[in-house]
């Protein structure tokens, strides 16, 4: 029986267990990156490991999150971001360089290499056929200090593309078909191969925006096979010396297989606030816009910036409609400017914001009160955007363009435009330039680099070692799809806190509930209670780290995503799901519970749940490896991995 792709790289980079479904594996780890929201923490963490050079084959550090800086405290973790990657071995992206993905895929992600990014979209590189994941900044952490990255042995779900794409359809309505087709469950505990005829019309850029997303279907990663499409990319790059041809046996076997007919595609568009909510663009054209977003590592390559420059040549945006266009990278703006297409957008009336993330995470450019705002992001989660009201929907360039022209959401089909469309091409050569890519001291040196450290910058929390019976109150119940967002929100106001966790604590929780973190300090000990797929969304350990500093000791959930249960883990939380789901409804606020048979239960599977209020005593199910057993005795990751160095 052949191997897929991601099996086969797997198999490259195995350092321990077994490819068996469900099992725990250990993979060796050829590059990291992180970016400013989630990077001071990671490397404070990296410091606590105590080793003098990051052991992966290239690290990166980008800041690309935290970009406005209205008082002291971004520019001091930009500078203390810095002096770690300087002394120890890290590359340092500049602000205004672009946006980790965008840049990583252009001058280093490779076929076949593990990356793994404290930030959940990390998976942008299977684009280029390098397997890649969204891991907590303790995952990163440890990775850069030479140890294994642990994930359960994922499934195996093919995509299969047959046709191509007509005009004004777009590698953004492939990701949305795939979210309506699955959901955001969907791609939970596998990785998504995407093949089939159809991929050979698809470019790299295309590629990443679809591997991108899938990690809105909650998948492991997803990754396209490394071709000549592949290899024409990276010669443009001038990087054809990390060309290698990669794809899955003929005779492998996947646990799911999906087709998707490439020409039977219409533009489609996410509606709020979840990127499952999807339906045709035409089904929505009396809906009134106010404000347009073109950018964000979803969709901001010069291919998609091309496309919109000559959608809005020669043409003037409604003046009902805020248009904001970001590139998603230095080359990508330089290469717009170089060829006039930057002045066709700016004529249009388009505002231009710096090459990062931005709005997508709301640093700036908030819609209106219960404003309508089109975007070319990845999430939609309600109140993301930076006003709590706001009604974000996720659209192709096309569709956001076509939209900004009327002021409704409307269809690009209606577009004039088609052959100059067809007419966009990748460059045969980009413009390269790395001078806002700071490369790290030599190690001789580095030795007497001094890391500098701002007054915002406090210690992490730390995880107090597990106890067999642990008296908690129920501080916080929640629902379905509960995402990082809700738990740590991310915006201008907040951003800047990142490396302040008992400052950052006052917003834990607040979309939901703004007494949450006032209560949990005065419980001292407690449990959270949530729904289905609690956790989804952003890599962020804070959404884990903030409530472990409020006293949280467990989450019982109807079920986790991927990457938050992993964060709950390092940081000695314990993550556990309702044996019988019809539980969660007996389970009330300020509830006097009781965890009981913890140290038994974390080998056998099987806690208890005492309610001191009604009497009731409620099975809760748990399923750690061994590796996982001794991070929650011992009260996290870092803790463990003291012990065993």
């Amino acid at each position: 029986m052949g191997l897929t792709l991601a099996q086969k790289i797997i198999k490259n980079h195995l350092l321990s267990g077994n490819m068996q479904v469900g099992e725990e594996i250990g993979l060796k780890i050829d590059q990291t990156l992180t970016q400013d929201a989630t990077g001071t923490m990671a490397y404070l963490e990296f410091e606590t490991i105590g080793v003098d050079r990051v052991k992966t084959e290239r690290s990166v550090a980008y800041i690309d999150h935290n970009t406005l800086q209205t008082g002291f405290e971004n520019a001091d973790d930009h500078r203390y971001i810095q002096s770690v990657a300087k002394k120890y071995g890290i590359y340092f992206s500049r602000p205004g360089n672009g946006i980790c993905h965008q840049v990583h895929l252009e001058r280093f992600s490779a076929p076949g290499k593990t990356l793994i990014g404290s930030d959940s979209h990390t998976p942008t590189g299977g684009g280029i056929g390098c397997l890649s994941f969204g891991a907590g900044g303790m995952d990163v952490a440890v990775a850069m200090g030479g140890g294994a990255y642990y994930i359960t042995m994922p499934k195996m779900y093919k995509v299969n593309l047959t046709g191509k794409l007509k005009p004004f359809v777009t590698a953004k309505d492939v990701s949305l078909e795939l979210l309506r087709l699955i959901s955001v469950k969907g791609g939970v505990g596998a990785i998504i191969e995407w093949g089939g005829e159809g991929i050979k019309t698809l470019s790299v850029p295309e590629r990443a925006t679809i591997t991108n997303m899938g990690t809105e279907v909650g998948a492991t990663t997803s990754i396209f096979p490394s071709d000549e499409v592949t290899y024409e990319f990276l010669k443009a790059e001038g990087r054809e010396g990390d060309y290698i041809p990669l794809a899955s046996d003929d005779d492998a076997v996947y646990d799911k297989i999906i087709d998707i007919n490439l020409s039977e595609l219409k533009p489609l568009i996410a509606c709020p606030h979840s990127p499952d909510n999807v339906v045709t663009v035409e089904s929505l054209s009396s809906v009134k816009v106010d404000q347009v977003c073109i950018g964000s590592c979803t969709n901001s390559s010069l291919y998609d910036m091309l496309k919109v420059a000559v959608l809005l040549k020669g043409k003037t945006i409604d003046p009902s409609v805020s248009l904001s266009v970001s590139p998603g990278s230095k080359q990508v703006l330089r290469m717009l400017s170089e060829s006039g297409a930057l002045s066709d957008i700016l004529a249009s009336g388009a505002r231009l914001l710096e090459c990062a993330c931005g709005p997508c995470i709301g640093m700036g450019f908030s819609p209106n009160s219960a404003g309508v705002s089109l975007r070319t992001f990845n999430r939609n989660f309600e109140g993301r955007s930076g006003t709590k009201d706001g009604k974000v929907y996720l659209v192709s360039p096309e569709t956001a363009v076509a939209s900004a022209l009327t002021g409704y959401i409307t269809s690009p089909e209606v577009l004039d435009n088609i052959e100059a469309i067809k007419a966009v091409k990748l460059p045969k050569k980009f413009l390269i330039d790395d001078s806002a890519i700071l490369p790290p001291s030599p190690p001789e040196q580095a030795k007497n680099d001094v890391v500098l450290r701002g007054p915002n910058i406090k210690p992490f929390p730390e995880g107090a070692p597990l106890q067999d019976q642990i008296n908690v109150n129920l501080t916080l119940k929640v629902g379905d799809n509960i995402t990082t967002d809700h738990i740590m929100p991310a915006g201008a106001k907040i951003l800047p806190y990142r490396s302040n966790i008992p400052y950052l604590s006052k917003f834990c929780f607040a979309v939901c509930d703004e007494t949450f973190a006032e209560r949990a300090i005065k419980a001292g000990s407690s449990i959270i209670i949530g729904g289905i797929n609690y956790g989804q969304g952003s890599s962020r350990e804070h959404a884990a780290l903030v409530p472990l500093y409020l006293g949280v000791r467990a989450v019982v959930a109807k079920s986790f995503a991927r990457i938050h249960i992993a964060n709950l883990i390092n940081a000695g939380i314990i993550p556990l799901t309702f044996d019988n789901p019809e539980d969660y409804d007996t389970l009330n606020m300020d509830d006097k519970l009781v965890l009981t048979n913890v140290f038994d239960g974390l080998k056998s599977g099987a806690m208890y749940l005492v309610n001191t209020v009604t009497g009731a005593k409620i099975k809760l199910n748990c399923a750690f490896t061994e590796r996982q057993q001794q991070i929650l005795k011992a009260g996290g990751l870092l803790k463990y991995t003291k012990t065993i160095n």
